[in-house]
């Protein structure tokens, strides 16, 4: 087999110093068998949340023009704008993404619809109750708390809790899909938490919460 690699670091200082670099490349290496081959590898240096990404592009060409696969250690090396999964489905390039190498195009568009429309979700949430505080009369500000440190502080604790929120339904989604092809809870929880997804508050998941997924964001829900 013949593979294309896709590497991503967020931030230029990781880029320069190789850190999460060196960690996706030794996933990769792990992940092929020994009569796999990388021909080709690019690298990008570029927060998740931005659209233009020309090293994925020339990733995607690349395997287009070897007939490979797309190769990535984490599935969160693809943005989870659900532009960039049909960006993929368009190129007609298979993917493989280490960490849930069962995933494929079909429904890595489901879970990317989920997170978009999380994000979508959590902006309107906040709009709204702003618009109400608003009506009540509350301020919406003290000066105390307008310091650069502080709106840093309060913009990395949002960011947090929509990622936590996100994370938690792309597991639901992927546990749908495993209980749709027989999976028992059990061995759901277990493949979860083999592939380093933990729940909103971290903690691994039991079948309990995997039931609670399903039945959450189940197709008959």
């Amino acid at each position: 087999m013949k593979y294309v690699s896709y590497l991503r670091v967020s931030t230029r200082k990781q880029g320069e110093s190789g850190l999460g670099l060196d960690a996706q490349k030794e996933i990769l290496s792990r992940f092929i068998a020994p009569e796999d081959r990388i021909i080709d590898e690019h690298i990008e240096v570029e927060s998740g949340k931005k659209n233009n990404r020309p090293a994925l592009n020339r990733a995607l060409l690349s395997a287009q023009q070897h007939n490979a696969k797309l190769l990535i250690a984490k599935l969160d090396r693809l943005s989870r704008n659900v532009g960039f999964i049909f960006q993929l489905k368009e190129a007609n390039v298979d993917f493989v993404a280490c960490d849930i190498p069962e995933m494929n195009t079909l429904s890595i568009g489901m879970v990317a619809l989920v997170a978009q429309h999380e994000r979508e979700t959590i902006s309107q949430r906040i709009k709204d109750a702003l618009a109400q505080k608003k009506q009540r009369g509350e301020s919406l500000g003290t000066p105390e708390n307008l310091d650069e440190n502080a709106r840093l502080k309060g913009l990395r604790k949002r960011q947090e809790n929509a990622y936590n929120n996100i994370r938690n339904k792309q597991s639901g989604a992927v546990s749908v899909m495993y209980r749709e092809r027989g999976m028992t809870l059990q061995a759901i929880a277990d493949k979860l938490n083999e592939d380093g997804y933990r729940t909103r508050y971290g903690k691994l998941f039991q079948p309990r919460t995997v039931k609670n997924l399903i039945d959450r964001y189940g197709t008959n829900s």
